[in-house]
């Protein structure tokens, strides 16, 4: 009878180790990640149900097998990976993750409403992780709720100011309501993270057409400004500006852009006019900032002048024109790289 129960519980034993392997487990999530980098998605899913297999509920496995079924497009299957995950390794840091996953899963489905619970109930749990606000950003966009899209990709930035794609989003949004100067300084802030990508090309496109201000040559030798009249009176009723008032600021790049006309500068190249009409823009907040506050003031702006005043202009506007496909840039480029390591190694130690 002794020898009958030491069996039966040397198997028992044998079975919970199996079942338990987290070791194993993890390895061949391990090799399932690599076939998801490789695009190989079916063998990396063969792997994460392998790991299941020796380690049931293993938190890593769910989490990457929900993203290897994301990148599938198979949503539902996903969303089930996520919810196990989720009801099985409550409060674990890494469900972080897996909560984007399963928001981008409900986005698939179109199911942008489900997708912004799933992003709030994260949010909530892990209220500093930047991706959350990111994504939940990018689904109120499908929702065109640009205001609070905005909001969302602000806390991204504020979280994370090395996110390139939350820069992205708020540039893209502040353009499309025509504000300039906000719109500048977000572009100028991704193109500083991202100068070489297809998104960095657009970018850099819509900041050439932004820094033109809104001077034009209408004869042989007359330019025309034209400033909006709701810019101008963009302050309260006690004569103080409103938060991200940049209506100053877009008048003086118009007339600085009028320059562009002068026979003075005719012979600069793009990223010569680039530079000298930010290098103003810069003096200008400068010489503002103390007057006016906003998100766009209080993140972007200290950001920019401590760039002029380390003499730093001239480079960023080189690594920002990186995609122009110009030689002389790509020339400048290759022959300063000490200028170009000085110029990234402060970016990425500025305090924000």
């Amino acid at each position: 009878m002794k020898k009958t129960l030491l069996i039966l519980l040397l198997s028992l034993l044998s079975s919970t180790l199996f079942s338990q392997d987290k070791e194993g487990a993890e390895k061949l999530v391990g090799e399932g990640i690599e076939f998801h980098d490789k695009g190989e998605y079916d063998k990396a899913i063969s792997k994460y149900n392998k790991a299941l297999e020796l380690d049931k509920n293993n938190l890593l496995a769910l989490a990457e097998k929900a993203m290897t079924l994301l990148y599938q497009n198979k949503y539902e299957e996903s969303i089930t990976c996520c919810e196990a995950a989720i009801e099985n390794h409550s409060g674990n840091q890494l469900l972080n993750s897996v909560y984007v996953t399963y928001g981008n899963a409900y986005d698939g489905l179109k199911k942008t409403d489900e997708s912004i619970d799933v992003y709030n109930d994260g949010i909530k749990l892990f209220p500093d992780y930047y991706q959350l606000y990111f994504n939940k950003g990018v689904s109120l966009i499908h929702m065109k709720n640009y205001d609070e899209s905005l909001e969302c990709f602000q806390k991204a930035v504020q979280l994370n100011p090395n996110h390139a794609s939350s820069h992205n989003g708020i540039a893209r949004i502040v353009n499309g309501e025509s504000k300039k100067i906000p719109a500048i300084l977000a572009y100028c802030r991704f193109l500083s993270l991202e100068p070489t990508s297809k998104r960095a090309a657009e970018n850099l496109s819509f900041l050439k057409e932004l820094m033109k201000g809104s001077a034009e040559k209408t004869g042989k030798k007359s330019v025309t400004i034209t400033i909006d009249s709701g810019t101008l009176g963009d302050t309260t009723a006690d004569g103080k500006n409103k938060p991200d008032n940049f209506s100053m600021g877009e008048m003086l790049l118009s007339l600085e852009s009028a320059m562009d006309f002068d026979k003075k500068y005719k012979k600069e190249t793009e990223v010569e006019q680039f530079i000298r009409k930010f290098n103003t823009l810069c003096s200008i907040l400068s010489e503002s900032k103390k007057d006016n506050s906003g998100f766009f003031w209080d993140y972007y702006v200290p950001y920019f002048i401590e760039m002029k005043e380390q003499n730093l202009v001239e480079t960023f506007g080189y690594i920002a024109f990186a995609t122009s496909e110009n030689a002389e840039v790509a020339k400048w480029l290759k022959e300063h790289k000490d200028e170009i390591g000085k110029f990234l190694d402060w970016s990425k130690g500025y305090s924000w």
